[in-house]
C-alpha cells in the first residue's frame, strides 16, 4: 500500500462519532445536526427538471473536459460575477467542469505537486482536511498559517519566513473561510500574487462559500477578480475553484469548475484524462442552467440572512459570536474545552456541532480551533432557532 496513507487523520467526523459514541441524548428532544456543512434548502426545481429531462444521456460516455456550452456557461457566469476583462478567461483554455470542487482540490495537487525534498503545501489552519490529505498522498509536508481572531481569521502571510516560500509549491486560500467565514481583502491577495511570482509557488483558492454573502451589493471578492484589477488578464499561478454545493442546493449533483491560468489547466486536463473523471452529461445540462441562473441564488443568501438575524442575537446573550463576513458557518468561543462543550450539548439538549479543534492542527504549542466551534445553520429556520435557544439554555444552566 502507499506508505502516505498512513500520514492521513481521521476525518472531523469520524472523530465526532466517536466522541458521542457512548452518550443517549434526551429521546424526548428532536436532534438538530448543526455539524455537517451539508445544505438543506430546496434544490431548484428547474434544475432537478433538466436532470430528469435528460436521462437518454445516461447512455452517452462524457468527455473529461466537458462539454463547450457548459464551459460557455462558466467562463459568462466567472466573468459576469468576478468583473474580468472579456474574452481573458475563455471556455476553451481557462475552465475546467469537475465532479466537485472536493475531488479537483485533491487532483489538482496530485497533478502539480513535484514530490521533491521539502515540497510543501501551505494551508489555513483551520482548513478544509482534503488540503492536508492531498499533500501527504502528493509527497508534500502541509505547513499550517494559525487563523487567530486578531488578524480577522486571516492567516498573518507577512509572519511566514523566506524559506517556507521558498519550499512552498502550492498556497491554499479559502475565502470566504470554513469555518470562520473571514474574507481575504484585495491587499492581501496583491501580495500573495507578488509572493508566488517571487517563489514560483501556485495560488489555489478555495472559494465554494462566495456567494453566500450578506450585502447583496458587495460580494466577496475573489483571486480572479484581484487578478483583473491589475491587470493580471492570463491569471498566471492562479487557480480557483468553485461549486453548486452551496450556492445552487446541489450538493448531490457534484458539479464545480477549476478556473485560472492556462499553462495549468492544460498539464491538469491530462492527468485527468487518465483519472478517469467527467461530469455526466445531463448533471452538465442541468449546470448550465443552475449557472445561468441568479434568481435563486438570492433567495438562498436571504434564506441565510434570515438565520443570521435570527440566531446570532440569542447567542451573543451567551457566547462571543458574530455573524460571518460570507457563507453560513458560525464560528462561536465555547466557555470550556471546545469537545467536551459539544459532547454535552449533544447529550442534553440532542443539538449537534463540530469541535473547533477538529477542524485544525496544533502548531507551536497551540491549536487555533480550541474553544470554539463550527455551527452550520443549514437546518430550516425555525430549527435553527430552536437550536440557539436549546445552546442559550444549556450554558446558563452549565456548571462546568
Amino acid at each position: 500500500m502507499n506508505p502516505n496513507l498512513d500520514r492521513l487523520h481521521p476525518y472531523p467526523f469520524e472523530k465526532l462519532a466517536e466522541l458521542k459514541a457512548s452518550i443517549v441524548p434526551p429521546a424526548n428532544v428532536p436532534p438538530i445536526a448543526l455539524s455537517i456543512g451539508e445544505p438543506k434548502h430546496p434544490a431548484p426545481d428547474f434544475v432537478k427538471q433538466v436532470v430528469s429531462d435528460n436521462l437518454d444521456k445516461l447512455a452517452n460516455y462524457p468527455t473529461t473536459k466537458g462539454t463547450d456550452a457548459l464551459r460557455e456557461a462558466i467562463a459568462n457566469w466567472a466573468t459576469r460575477r468576478f468583473n474580468l476583462k472579456p474574452g481573458s478567461l475563455t471556455a476553451a483554455s481557462h475552465v475546467i467542469p469537475v465532479n466537485g470542487t472536493r475531488e479537483a482540490i485533491f487532483s489538482l495537487v496530485q497533478a502539480t505537486i513535484n514530490p521533491v525534498a521539502n515540497a510543501t503545501v501551505v494551508s489555513p489552519n483551520p482548513f478544509y482536511q482534503i488540503y492536508e490529505g492531498a499533500a501527504f498522498l502528493a509527497g508534500a509536508t502541509p505547513h499550517y498559517l494559525p487563523c487567530a481572531a486578531d488578524n480577522h481569521f486571516i492567516p498573518d502571510f507577512e509572519a511566514v519566513e523566506d524559506k517556507v516560500w521558498q519550499q512552498c509549491q502550492i498556497l491554499f486560500l479559502c475565502s470566504p473561510g470554513n469555518p470562520s467565514g473571514a474574507v481575504i481583502p484585495r491587499a492581501t491577495l496583491k501580495r500573495l500574487i507578488e509572493l508566488a511570482d517571487r517563489f514560483d509557488f501556485i495560488i489555489a483558492s478555495d472559494e465554494c462559500y462566495s456567494e453566500l454573502y450578506p450585502d447583496e451589493n458587495n460580494p466577496p471578492e475573489g483571486l480572479l477578480e484581484t487578478c483583473a484589477a491589475i491587470g493580471r488578464d492570463d491569471y498566471a499561478r492562479c487557480i480557483v475553484f468553485h461549486s453548486l454545493s452551496k450556492r445552487s442546493n446541489l450538493p448531490g449533483l457534484r458539479s464545480g469548475f477549476v478556473a485560472g491560468d492556462a499553462r495549468i489547466l492544460a498539464d491538469y486536463l491530462r492527468y485527468r484524462t487518465y483519472h478517469g473523471s467527467a461530469m455526466p452529461i445531463q448533471h452538465q445540462l442541468a449546470s448550465i442552467a443552475a449557472w445561468d441562473d441568479e434568481a435563486h441564488v438570492a433567495e438562498n443568501r436571504a434564506a441565510y440572512r434570515a438565520k443570521f438575524d435570527a440566531v446570532v442575537p440569542i447567542l451573543a446573550e451567551v457566547m462571543r459570536v458574530a455573524a460571518p463576513d460570507a457563507g453560513f458557518y458560525l464560528w462561536p468561543e465555547t466557555p470550556y474545552a471546545d469537545d467536551r462543550f459539544a459532547r454535552d450539548l449533544a447529550e442534553q439538549q440532542n443539538v449537534h456541532v463540530l469541535p473547533g479543534r477538529y477542524l485544525s492542527r496544533e502548531t507551536d504549542g497551540h491549536n487555533p480551533g480550541e474553544n470554539r466551534i463550527r455551527m452550520a445553520l443549514v437546518a430550516p429556520l425555525e430549527e435553527c432557532v430552536e437550536a440557539a435557544k436549546r445552546i442559550r439554555n444549556f450554558i446558563l444552566n452549565s456548571t462546568t
